[in-house]
């Protein structure tokens, strides 16, 4: 065995005289340990959280959306048709026509985004496992299905004949608008339904049957703003992105769902990093201690390091004890704070220790890579802090005469 890593595993479990170097040497290791654990909770705790959230964007959004490139829509032709239903790899696809349009019920009004969809739209989604009351909308009626905030807002109920909704668009064209009708397209529709998804998305969709989209849009039955796909498990995103576009052509943008909620996922990327930097601000305070501990323990030891530079260690050897030492502590102590940090995310998943509601339990999740970015970093700022400490070993040090 390397004699500089016996001596520094010595060192390590070894007692000082000093008892305040003990509690020095203590403190740094429970520090290490405490900081370590810190960081894996709260990134497990994190990663839960981005899940939680991401969750409920996956209810309305498809594996991979075709929008529009230019203007507002274009015509589907029966041989583009054909060509999609000869994509393998695509399970289903729905045709989709979205729109802002005005809606108003009594005295009441709001801005919203219409969503008209065709009967694939409930299996390429799961928007059925988000209706909270009523249910569903039936294909050529006049029934639209919305978000619980524009519920609260217009004070809209569910299946209330009495009480129709007001959907309007303005007219394309040019000129001098002479009246409200001649300037506004406008429906008739019942509520047949409510969506809980998140707070945005209830307080701006509203979900109509296509043929009703398109009649108050006076667009083609084979005019869209956009395909909406659900892709065979396993398939391969890219290839099917390239045989659609191949397909389309560049009449359309082709984006997967995390380009579809591209600020989300920024924001929750950003947010991650954040605390990352801000748990690792800690543990750097936190390795000071084992800076200190190293020195204090270099000065308690200048007879025993006289005793093996007489016996013919180097310097370098010498500073490679108290490296070896502060490393080993580092990652001992690294290793013991992941498996307690990963012990207290398994009871938080087990018996729900920390409740956001009475109902709903703090979201954790155990990621591979939280395991290595944690062990790499307390790894990395040991083997710095050790570095530091080490090199404060000098010949006139530990040479005594």
């Amino acid at each position: 065995m390397n004699f500089t890593l016996y001596i520094a595993k010595r060192y390590l479990r070894s007692k000082s005289s000093n008892n305040a170097i003990n509690i020095i040497t203590i403190v740094a290791a429970i520090g290490i340990v405490l900081g370590a654990a810190s960081l894996f909770i709260v990134m497990a705790g994190f990663a839960g959280l981005k899940d939680f959230t991401l969750e409920f964007t996956s209810v309305v959004d498809p594996d991979l959306k075709a929008e529009t490139a230019i203007g507002k829509s274009f015509v589907l032709t029966d041989d583009d048709t054909q060509k999609l239903k000869e994509i393998k790899d695509i399970a289903l696809y729905s045709k989709i026509i979205e729109e802002r349009v005005a809606i108003a019920l009594d005295d009441k009004n709001d801005i919203v985004t219409l969503k008209g969809v065709d009967e694939s739209f409930a299996s390429v989604t799961t928007i059925d496992s988000v209706i909270v009351q009523g249910s569903w909308i039936a294909q050529d009626t006049p029934q639209v299905v919305v978000g619980w905030g524009i519920s609260n807002n217009l004070s809209l109920g569910v299946l209330d004949y009495s009480k129709t909704l007001s959907i309007y668009v303005p007219k394309p064209g040019k000129g001098q608008i002479t009246s409200t009708k001649n300037a506004f397209n406008s429906v008739k529709a019942v509520n047949v339904g409510v969506f809980d998804i998140n707070e945005k998305m209830n307080d701006t969709y509203i979900f109509s049957s296509i043929a009703l989209a398109q009649r108050l849009l006076n667009y083609t039955p084979n005019q869209i703003t956009g395909l909406e796909f659900r892709l065979v498990k396993g398939a391969d995103e890219d290839a099917v992105r390239s045989k659609i576009k191949a397909v389309l052509g560049n009449r359309v943008l082709i984006k997967n769902r995390a380009q579809l909620n591209d600020a989300l996922y920024k924001m929750l990327n950003t947010e991650y990093l954040a605390v990352y930097l801000i748990f690792t601000l800690v543990l750097i305070i936190a390795l000071f201690n084992v800076i200190g501990s190293i020195i204090m323990m270099i000065l308690d030891k200048k007879k025993t390091l006289n005793t093996l530079f007489n016996l013919g260690a180097t310097i370098k050897d010498i500073r490679r004890i108290f490296f070896l030492q502060g490393s080993l502590m580092t990652i001992f102590g690294g290793v013991i704070g992941i498996l307690i940090g990963l012990i207290i995310v398994i009871l938080q998943k087990s018996f729900d220790l920390v409740m956001i509601t009475p109902s709903l339990a703090y979201p954790v999740t155990i990621k591979a890579e939280n395991f290595i970015i944690v062990f790499l970093t307390i790894s990395i700022l040991g083997v710095l802090a050790s570095k530091i400490a080490s090199v404060r070993i000098t010949k006139s040090l530990v040479n005594l005469h």
